[in-house]
Formats: C-alpha cells, sequence, structure tokens
C-alpha cells in the first residue's frame, strides 16, 4: 500500500449511552436549576478568569455531564467564584453553586456529609 503521508485516527465520538452520569445526576439534585440551562454561553463570554487563563464554565459543564472528569478538579480550581456568571444567565442558573458542587463531588469523601452541612448553617 502506498504511504499518502496521514493516516486515519480513531474515532473521537462519545459513546453517551455508555457514560457515566450517576456524579451529574447526583448534582442535579443539590442544584437544580441547573436542568434549565440552555447552553448558552453567557457565563463563558463574561468571566473574568476567561479574559486570563483558558477557563470555560461552559465546556466544564459539557464535561461534567458528559461524565468527561480527567483534568476537571483542576480546571474548576480556576473559578474565582465572582458571581458574574450567575448574574448574565438569562435562565437564572445558581453557577456558583454549580462549581462548588462539582468541586465537592470531584473531592469525592463525605460529599452527602459536606453539603448538607452546608445546606444546616
Amino acid at each position: 500500500m502506498k504511504n499518502f503521508g496521514f493516516k486515519i485516527s480513531k474515532p473521537r465520538a462519545i459513546d453517551l449511552d455508555k457514560a457515566d452520569t450517576s456524579l451529574y445526576k447526583k448534582l442535579i439534585r443539590h442544584v437544580p436549576s441547573l436542568e434549565r440551562c440552555m447552553m448558552c454561553g453567557g457565563c463563558t463570554a463574561t468571566c473574568s478568569v476567561n479574559n486570563h487563563t483558558d477557563f470555560n464554565i461552559r465546556k466544564c459543564h459539557l464535561m461534567f455531564r458528559r461524565g468527561q472528569l480527567d483534568g476537571l478538579a483542576a480546571e474548576l480550581d480556576k473559578c474565582m467564584l465572582c458571581g458574574k456568571c450567575s448574574l448574565v444567565c438569562p435562565r437564572g442558573v445558581n453557577t456558583r453553586a454549580v462549581i462548588m458542587n462539582m468541586r465537592i463531588l470531584l473531592g469525592g469523601a463525605s460529599y452527602e456529609r459536606r453539603v448538607s452541612h452546608a445546606v444546616r448553617k
């Protein structure tokens, strides 16, 4: 066979039927406003951190939703929790709570205890 100088890559399609969405379901239980998100990108457009780094709230949400959790915790740590994204959201999604709960979920241990403790305060 002749070498044309290129190769065929593996497909990058994600099989969402096989994706583990259990963490996303927990997130929806604790931040129900996230179900209203229509992925418009307004949060990313107004993000102060996005102006200086490659942080993208919309991308983090999509990765979490699909169960692609590799490197997501480090990405979420870039967020300053300033709340500008919550102010511009046309659907009223509490993005600050979304980011905080994603961090807790990705941190792993004692998620339910931390959230219930925070709610009692």
